[in-house]
């Protein structure tokens, strides 16, 4: 059973009850991310949550860990572009103990500059690793491309730059600015009561003043460009997609379905036309992108560079047929219960409920039913999947991005400069 409520202080409190499991998984959620970051501290949320395992007040990173660990516990964060989430999974009967360890680490965090200096290398080690991996880094240099100039275009590690000026005042001031009571929302899931949960919070967060820095956000305007980065690697990793929707938009599980039976799946039309009935790629997929104000659908395909001109004919064809002449009812029957399906099991642990709660909480400031959700992918019929089509995948908001060996004349007219 789903509750809220709302400290004195104006910390949200959101749990769900599943009293067959033994588990119990809270988290802390933060209304802040890399869109809230400028150029001078681009990085800095995600450079915070790493901070936030350093140490404390009362406890040392090595107390941490092995409190943790003592009681066969899961501690671990991430950073998004709107949102960070800490978060620790523990048997029902350590609850306290793990909003005592998530409190200190959100309240009591020494932000030494010690710490700071030393992980500074271990951001910029991870920043380098990354550079190494060009099927993830294709991801964000197609954001970056698609948004330039915009927070939301930018990369959550940071810069090589960005990370190296970050010092202990700069991220106090990023702290006081959004780790507010109105800015967090606490989740938890698991063999709890949402009286139990609302206590420990008030307990462990009722202190908590201040208020969130106010920010004027504006949605990213799409730029259609086509952009190759060179780069010595096997395989060319290309991503190629259009504006879509925010994640609050009525047509948003109609997107859903779209996705699904275009590349959402290894029954998909993209994954069987390329991968199995031709062999071209490995991996090949599309994927939604939501934010609060805007969104992306985007193609990933990983191919040789002798076959890169094919596998792009191959996407925009598959793009090409299913605008104009639509999904069947069967792809759409298909598509609707494998939906729902996923939805379900994707459900079955305390972990993904209290993160299903947490980011709705966060996101949209609301609780949305598994009911309600799938009666929205029930209402997906034709004529709603063809209007959306309608005003996707045209030729003036195609965008695409490449890493790799390949050069624009192997790419379709489309694609080229």
């Amino acid at each position: 059973m789903y509750c809220k409520s709302t400290l004195s202080n104006g910390l949200r409190v959101v749990s769900e009850a599943i009293p067959y499991v033994k588990s119990a998984t809270v988290g802390i959620w933060v209304g802040t991310g890399s869109r809230n970051e400028h150029e001078y501290n681009h990085g800095i949320s995600h450079f915070l949550e790493h901070l936030m395992f350093k140490g404390t007040d009362n406890r040392s990173a090595r107390d941490i860990a092995e409190t943790v660990d003592a009681v066969g516990g899961q501690l671990n964060a991430f950073t998004a572009k709107e949102y960070t989430c800490y978060y620790m999974k523990v048997l029902d009967t350590h609850v306290d103990l793990a909003m005592d360890i998530l409190s200190d680490m959100l309240l009591a965090s020494k932000f030494g500059a010690e710490d700071i200096n030393r992980e500074r290398e271990v951001v910029l080690e991870e920043v380098n690793m990354y550079e190494d991996s060009p099927d993830e880094l294709v991801h964000d240099l197609f954001l970056n491309n698609v948004w330039p100039s915009h927070p939301l275009g930018r990369n959550i590690l940071g810069t090589t730059d960005s990370i190296a000026k970050f010092d202990r005042d700069l991220v106090l001031e990023y702290y006081r600015d959004f780790y507010t009571p109105d800015n967090i929302v606490i989740a938890a899931a698991g063999n709890i009561t949402h009286a139990q949960i609302e206590k420990l919070a008030d307990k462990f967060f009722g202190g908590m003043k201040g208020s969130k820095k106010q920010q004027i956000t504006t949605p990213p305007e799409l730029q259609p460009v086509r952009i190759i980065r060179a780069k010595e690697t096997e395989q060319v990793h290309l991503c190629l997609g259009t504006a879509s929707m925010p994640y609050n938009s009525p047509d948003v599980y109609v997107l859903h379905v779209l996705n699904n039976i275009l590349g959402g799946g290894i029954s998909s039309r993209l994954f069987q036309s390329i991968r199995e009935e031709r062999g071209l790629a490995y991996s090949i997929y599309s994927y939604t992108t939501s934010y609060s104000d805007c969104g992306l659908f985007t193609v990933y395909a990983g191919t040789r560079p002798a076959n890169v001109g094919e596998v792009v004919d191959l996407v925009m064809k598959n793009i090409k047929e299913i605008k104009s002449i639509g999904i069947t009812k069967n792809e759409l029957t298909k598509t609707k219960e494998q939906l729902k399906g996923s939805l379900l099991l994707g459900l079955e642990s305390s972990s993904s409920r209290m993160s299903r709660l947490g980011k709705m909480e966060i996101t949209l400031g609301k609780f949305t039913t598994l009911d309600e959700i799938v009666a929205s992918i029930e209402k997906v019929n034709l004529d709603s999947a063809g209007r959306i089509l309608e005003n996707m995948f045209n030729d003036n908001n195609l965008c695409f991005t490449a890493i790799g060996a390949v050069a624009s004349t192997d790419l379709p007219q489309v694609f080229k400069e």
